[in-house]
């Protein structure tokens, strides 16, 4: 499993138009599964995500975490981040979960997050056409994976 952690100051997700999701000050999260991943891994996600270190501290340092600050998390699906990009000018999406088992661990992380998690918790649509807007607080921007 595969997050991209952008702190923003706000971000949102529409669908076709229509807002689905949105917060304020915390993380967007664009979470890309592979094949391999399980119940286990996710958990192990949720927990690296609820407690790395990203958010200023009073003196400035990166010492804060999401849940420290309770912020709001925006919890994307995002299989292109499973490409493999090592070789030719197209991306091969091989490595990336299988579309049922994507949408059932993806289904779980919300859950994990949402029960573990003080803040607001909000999410995009899984497998539609989504348009995502952030302002990047920064920029900061971590790939975390397990």
């Amino acid at each position: 499993m595969k997050c991209l952690l952008q702190r923003v100051s706000q971000a949102s997700v529409t669908v076709a138009g229509e807002p689905v999701g949105a917060i304020g000050q915390g993380l967007l999260v664009l979470a890309g599964l592979e094949k391999g991943d399980d119940r286990a891994r996710v958990a192990r996600m949720c927990d690296r995500l609820l407690g790395y270190r990203i958010f200023s501290d009073g003196e400035g340092r990166m010492n804060r975490s999401v849940t420290d600050i309770q912020g709001g998390l925006l919890l994307v699906s995002q299989f292109t981040l499973a490409a493999d990009t090592k070789k030719g000018a197209r991306p091969s999406f091989s490595s990336a979960a299988a579309p049922e088992l994507a949408q059932s661990l993806f289904s779980y992380f919300t859950e994990l997050t949402q029960e573990r998690h003080c803040g607001p918790v909000a999410t995009g649509r899984f497998a539609a056409d989504m348009q995502v807007s952030l302002i990047n607080d920064g920029p900061v921007t971590f790939l975390l994976e397990t």
